[in-house]
């Protein structure tokens, strides 16, 4: 045995092979290493079958997954096969070597060296090619299901007459298989060379022949499938032209051929085809000709053929043929264009009429009275109020509502009405004491919606609660209140087992539940814990006396991340909204089909433009993740995420699109038909904004419809920039109940307005009917303004709001302190024949956290008006007073008005504790208008101590105060909103 140590007198240490014992201990670990990886990879997969099991969408699951493992299995054998094969026989057909050159001897030690493993190394390296092209073609998996389940649109694109189909399904799935034939034809062709060399069949520096004949042929047909296979590129070029994308006209990702692809591009593919469909047969050949010198011209011959005829021939043709009389040459191109685009985006039958941008009506009285039969204008700015939600209605620090709110419709008193909503959440970052047993077994919930109506606010500019307190009440009727599932629950929780949950607490102290649903994967098992424990990566699964019989866990809670996992070939809208849907609270989310293939039609990136200046700082309605580019888009699929049980629904929207029909296809039953929607879903089904971006960002170039308009880029329009902030990204579009000139009644509509390309006037207005189950839904109208005179755009109004003397003191006294000006919505709404403008405008500071309604922007026809509230504001706008009542007459609101005296009383104890409110009001008012938020604060105390002295001394005289939906109560001025956050008696209570 070798040792090592000291002299011949030292001590030597003898080295040699480890103990029996330390073997069979490192065997042991290596056997637990490999048993916890696969255990590892089993748990991601175990829990993934559980999850999709307990959604009741396995099929999707199994579907996948096996169409993954046939496509590995398949395209991994087939390449291991194709490189193995060649290995194999460049091995075969190696020369005997009984003349050993000086080359071939310095080979000799490789060729020693592996000859013990040939058959190892062959196996090694056809498995490693083969795992790589399997694991390759496994993400291919959506392009085989299309293919192998495509639908025919029933259109031909108009060059070639082929069913859209082949372009959106078939193309990709060629291309894929044609890139799949190049790779495996340039490993095959290396590894077979390298083979050669080792074993003499290929010289590189010795004397004499260069290759033997057996490498020769072998090599050849190699090098002949490859330009077989380029020339089988050169015919789907041919058609890839219809779907090739180029800048044309200032005109991004511009989609199909042009004068130069239809008389250049495509003869030269033709030509090229031919040629290396020659050159292909000229390196054949050399399995009887034994010479290179035909197929080395043909692939010159080739080369050449690429430079002049496929990239020469056609600046040629552009430069001398096409730039002297372009408008005539690409005319019959762009029109085709232009018809592919309006048809792929869902635009085409966008309405475009002539609007004047002026008052037709001289008589003030009745544009004043138009107003209420137009719009119904929603003043509470749904992105804006939010921390006055969280302020009056959180009630718990542990509860949480979104960013941003959403709009919906639902009926009070016999009509319907816009209703800003949003739900009471879970907030973890509330949870006091934070730990594992807290956050995931306790905390688990969130509870009830809260709502109010959207275009009104109480006397203090705080909303008009329809749905508030804890549990919930109000207009919405009963319903489950509990929120397992909803924007804001991103972790997992562990409910229905021994450890109970809070549920919510009032004054009779803190209440407890236990889940009693379906959702969510068994416990039981300790697989299943086991399996969970090393998915999430939390140890305490395993062992924890929490869990026990019936504990269910809960995860994948967001509505975009169920529906995402159950139909993972949508594209989910960036906006999931909550309704009250048949006494139950139920996530609507939006999903859209796309593709990239459709000939003729312009290209967009889904990310771009769909982002606004809401997108960049919102947490909630996150931008559409997807950064590809598509090229036609339809909302397809409405899905429901029920925020009790988790429940998945996909139903089918749009009954015609070829591309849902192609998923239905390959995932059946998946997709419940259109008839399954019930009467009050169908209520709060509404257009989706995503959808409504993209088109409008198309329309602002493709609300043409004739080539040379489009060509001259006299008429491109642009998405103007949010005025309200500084963020300079473009302005959302807004939900508004509103009539077009060309309706009959107010729709539940979405709305946005365009300004010409590099200037801030308006072009035209558009907007689209939201509302869905009506027969115009989803009709998109667009008022296009006269390019001869110059309307005010959103930017330009803003500035003449600034810039006003009057409106910017108004606006100096409101910042007075620490308070903050919020501007909310800048609405547009078309007036008899001109533009209304309203804008909320909010103030946060002088003690209050949250923003309330204090003014009221509006402008028509180049006057403006700056009032405490909407009324006020129209009236001195138009000059004239409404005749119509305001909407909230019979519910004793007066929408913010802050100049209603007080009323009187019989009773002298109470009309003099009014009398004191009344001067309390008079020197809060004059307090306010001087900037003195000591004496404004002073007198809104004095103002609540007056109010509640009125009200004890009616509550003793046997009368009683009246309140409704957070309004002051009865004997109360309609008083201005205190800074100090305190609330007249009757008013809805803020939460600690």
């Amino acid at each position: 045995m070798p040792d090592r140590g000291g002299g011949p007198t030292g001590p030597r240490i003898r080295v040699g092979r480890p103990s029996r014992r330390v073997r069979t201990l490192l065997m042991t670990l290596g056997v637990l290493a490999v048993l916890a990886m696969a255990f590892t990879m089993f748990a991601g997969f175990w829990t993934d079958w559980l999850w999709y099991r307990s959604v009741k969408y396995s099929s999707v699951f199994t579907t996948t997954l096996w169409t993954k493992i046939g496509l590995f299995f398949v395209f991994g054998l087939l390449m291991a096969v194709a490189v193995g094969f060649n290995i194999w026989l460049a091995h075969r057909l190696r020369p005997p070597l009984s003349a050993m050159s000086m080359e071939q001897q310095s080979l000799d030690r490789y060729r020693m060296g592996i000859a013990p493993y040939k058959k190892w190394l062959l196996l090694g390296i056809t498995a490693l090619v083969g795992l790589i092209a399997g694991a390759s073609a496994s993400g291919q998996w959506r392009t085989w299901l299309m293919w192998v389940n495509g639908v025919p649109f029933g259109q031909e694109d108009p060059q070639f007459k082929l069913d859209v189909a082949f372009y959106a399904f078939d193309l990709p799935w060629y291309r894929f298989l044609l890139g799949f034939g190049f790779a495996a034809a340039i490993l095959s062709l290396i590894a077979a060379a390298l083979t050669h060399y080792l074993y003499g069949g290929l010289r590189v520096t010795s004397p004499g022949a260069r290759a033997t004949a057996a490498a020769t042929g072998h090599l050849s047909v190699l090098i002949g499938i490859f330009v077989a296979l380029k020339a089988v590129a050169y015919w789907l070029d041919r058609y890839g032209l219809a779907v090739k994308s180029s800048d044309f006209k200032a005109t991004d990702n511009w989609t199909g051929l042009r004068y130069v692809d239809a008389n250049a591009y495509l003869p030269a593919k033709t030509i090229l085809f031919c040629i290396a469909v020659i050159c292909a047969l000229l390196f054949f050949s050399t399995i009887w000709r034994r010479t290179w010198q035909l197929p080395l011209i043909g692939f010159g011959l080739m080369v050449l053929s690429a430079i002049l005829i496929g990239g020469l021939y056609p600046a040629i043709v552009q430069k001398f043929q096409v730039q002297p009389n372009e408008q005539a040459k690409e005319a019959p191109y762009v029109e085709k264009n232009l018809a592919a685009t309006r048809e792929a985006y869902g635009i085409d039958g966008t309405q475009v009429t002539e609007y004047s941008g002026t008052a037709a009506t001289e008589d003030a009285g009745q544009l004043r009275d138009d107003v209420a039969s137009t719009a119904s204008i929603r003043i509470m700015d749904p992105n804006i109020i939010s921390p006055t939600f969280q302020q009056l209605q959180q009630m718990r620090k542990y509860y949480a509502f979104p960013t941003n709110l959403d709009v919906d419709r639902y009926s009070a008193d016999g009509r319907e009405q816009d209703t800003v909503i949003g739900l009471r959440e879970l907030n973890y970052a509330g949870i006091d004491k934070k730990n594992w047993i807290n956050n995931h077994f306790r905390y688990t919930h969130g509870y009830g919606a809260v709502a109010a109506e959207g275009t009104s606010v109480d006397s203090e500019g705080r909303p008009v609660f329809t749905e508030s307190d804890l549990p919930s009440k109000g207009q919405l009727g009963t319903y489950e209140q509990r929120i397992y599932y909803g924007e804001k629950t991103n972790t997992y929780s562990i409910v229905g087992g021994p450890q109970n949950e809070i549920d919510y607490s009032d004054d009779s102290g803190e209440k407890t539940y236990s889940y009693e649903g379906k959702s969510g994967v068994n416990l039981d098992n300790p697989m299943n814990r086991a399996a969970y424990a090393v998915a999430l990566n939390e140890p305490q699964i395993l062992y924890s006396g929490a869990i026990g019989e019936g504990s269910r866990i809960l995860y994948n809670r967001t509505p975009k991340e169920r529906v995402e996992a159950v139909a993972p070939w949508l594209t989910i809208d960036g906006d999931a909204y909550p309704a009250v849907v048949n006494h139950r609270i139920q996530w609507i989310v939006d999903a859209y089909t796309t593709t990239n293939g459709y000939p003729y039609a312009s290209r967009t990136t889904l990310g771009d433009t769909t982002a606004d200046s809401l997108t960049a700082t919102n947490d909630q309605r996150a931008v559409v993740a997807q950064q590809n580019q598509v090229n036609y888009i339809r909302n397809s699929v409405k899905a429901t995420v029920d925020a009790y049980t988790g429940e998945v629904r996909l139903y089918q929207w749009d009954t015609q699109d070829p591309v849902l029909k192609t998923w239905m296809k390959a995932f059946p039953d998946t997709v419940q038909p259109k008839s399954a929607i019930s009467a009050d879903l169908m209520a709060h089904l509404r257009y989706p904004q995503d959808l409504f971006k993209v088109q409008r960002e198309l329309l602002t170039r493709y609300h043409v419809k004739d080539a040379d308009t489009f060509l001259s880029g006299s008429e491109v329009w642009q998405v103007p920039d949010d005025p309200t902030n500084k963020s300079g990204d473009a302005v959302p579009p807004y939900y508004l109940s509103m009539k077009m000139p060309d309706q009959q009644e107010q729709a539940f509509s979405l709305t946005t307005t365009f300004t010409p390309n590099g200037r801030d006037n308006l072009s035209a207005f558009m907007a689209v009917d939201a509302e869905a189950g009506k027969s115009d839904y989803g009709k998109i109208r667009i008022l296009k303004l006269p390019t001869s005179t110059t309307v005010n755009g959103p930017k330009q109004v803003q500035s003449q709001f600034n810039s006003e003397q009057d409106i910017a003191e108004s606006i100096r006294l409101l910042r007075g302190g620490d308070s903050e000006v919020e501007y909310g919505n800048l609405l547009t709404v078309p007036l008899d024949g001109g533009l209304l403008y309203v804008e909320p405008v909010y103030v946060r500071g002088g003690g209050l956290q949250y923003p309330l309604l204090r003014k009221v922007l509006v402008s028509y026809g180049g006057n403006t008006a700056f009032e405490d509230t909407l009324d006020e504001a129209l009236n001195k706008v138009f000059g004239a007073e409404g005749s119509t009542p305001p909407p909230d007459e019979d519910t004793g609101e007066d929408d913010g008005d802050t100049t209603t005296p007080p009323p009187t009383s019989d009773n002298p104890t109470v009309q003099e504790a009014l009398n004191d409110a009344q001067k309390a009001f008079e020197s809060g008012q004059e307090a306010l208008k001087n900037g003195d938020w000591e004496a404004y604060g002073k007198a809104q105390a004095d103002l609540e101590a007056a109010l509640r002295r009125a009200e004890e001394a009616q509550s003793r005289a046997g009368g009683s105060g009246g309140t409704g939906n957070g309004a002051t109560s009865s004997p109360s001025p309609a008083g201005s909103p205190s800074p100090t956050g305190s609330a007249s008696p009757g008013s809805t209570p803020q939460s600690g």
